[in-house]
């Protein structure tokens, strides 16, 4: 028997915990816990799971938090230290001693190291990052993907992914950006994952997904390999998606999971779509209804090992709860295990192998 903890954030001042049974599939509310404004975005420390950061996603100053879970699904502050900027709707470590987050309403961002195992800030080299806007726009960093030595950053507002790498000699903490990826004038670049040599990303605004290879350092182009839409082909024809968050597990064989995000028109009684797509040639494998409006984010995971790889959590950020799926048929199918309709509307989730 093996149960999790899923904890969720959202734009609230609280971060509610549910307890998922694998043996029993049941799904079920244990605590809300207060927190500072706003916990959007939710990420775990690379080694030791029952380290949770947080965004708080405010102006004109946001807030970087690290938590440690408690047995009984609950959380203990640790540490938290300012993001430099206003409104990061993104956070994740892009090592075990450094945490990324970015700034999507002032168009800047930090890498803060950490000390402690993870469960202090030591900001004191930290420089802030900031992404040149483009005329008449603004720059939007959405992500950051840590990748060999480099750090990625989709700028949804600027158009272009963001290379990002230590300057030489300094210290943790101390990035600067050397090189840019421009992508399509008003895609709106969200979210990405790498495998192998390739970079999948997901544009917000375009609903387009596409492949292509990292390129040449610092400032190289490369052309698409592949691109798809990313809407189910039977969506009602008058709402308004804004694809959100992609997935790349690699076993039991490579696939990308996105979610469809549904913001405005009519909403599909049977809710928003997951997309599977072959990272091949992004063709389309399945759209799987979830009966959620508006998911944000998604969870790969339930904890580590076999187990946790079998799941994906899905949230519904404006309405119908989560649901917990079952990854069937090689990854291609997505079978229902559990569902709680009345869970708080949410836009992340991570989870801890209950302690």
């Amino acid at each position: 028997m093996v149960k999790f903890t899923l904890y969720t954030g959202g734009y609230t001042s609280f971060i509610v915990s549910y307890l998922f049974d694998t043996q029993t599939s049941a799904l079920t509310y244990l605590e809300t816990i207060p927190t500072s404004a706003d916990p959007s975005w939710l990420k775990q420390h690379p080694v030791n799971p029952n380290l949770i950061y947080a965004v708080n996603e405010v102006d004109p100053l946001g807030v970087l938090q690290v938590y440690s879970a408690t047995p009984a699904g609950g959380l203990t502050l640790l540490d938290e230290v300012t993001s430099g900027g206003a409104g990061p709707a993104f956070c994740a470590p892009i090592s075990d001693d450094q945490v990324a987050i970015m700034n999507y309403a002032s168009g800047n961002g930090e890498i803060v190291p950490t000390v402690n195992g993870g469960t202090k800030f030591d900001n004191a080299s930290t420089v802030l990052v900031t992404f040149t806007p483009p005329p008449n726009g603004t720059s939007n960093p959405h992500m950051a993907y840590a990748h060999g030595n480099e750090v990625f950053v989709p700028d949804l507002g600027g158009d272009k992914v963001w290379r990002l790498g230590q300057v030489p000699g300094g210290g943790p903490g101390d990035f600067a950006i050397h090189g840019l990826i421009e992508q399509p004038k008003g895609t709106g670049p969200r979210h990405m994952a790498i495998y192998e040599n390739d970079i999948f990303l997901l544009h917000e605004t375009a609903n387009l997904l596409t492949k292509q290879a990292i390129p040449a350092y610092p400032n190289g182009t490369s052309p698409f390999l592949a691109t798809t839409n990313t809407v189910a082909a039977d969506a009602p024809p008058n709402a308004t998606f804004a694809a959100a968050e992609i997935l790349l597990p690699l076993l039991p064989e490579p696939l990308i999971y996105i979610s469809n995000r549904n913001i405005g028109g009519t909403v599909d009684p049977r809710g928003d779509t997951i997309g599977i797509f072959e990272p091949s040639n992004l063709s389309v494998v399945n759209q799987v209804y979830t009966g959620l409006v508006e998911i944000r984010g998604m969870n790969l995971n339930l904890g580590a090992g076999d187990v946790g790889q079998d799941y994906i959590i899905a949230l519904g950020a404006t309405s119908g709860g989560m649901v917990i799926y079952r990854r069937t048929d090689g990854g291609r199918t997505l079978t229902e295990v559990a569902r709680n309709s009345s869970a708080v509307a949410r836009t992340s989730v991570v989870t801890v192998p209950m302690l």
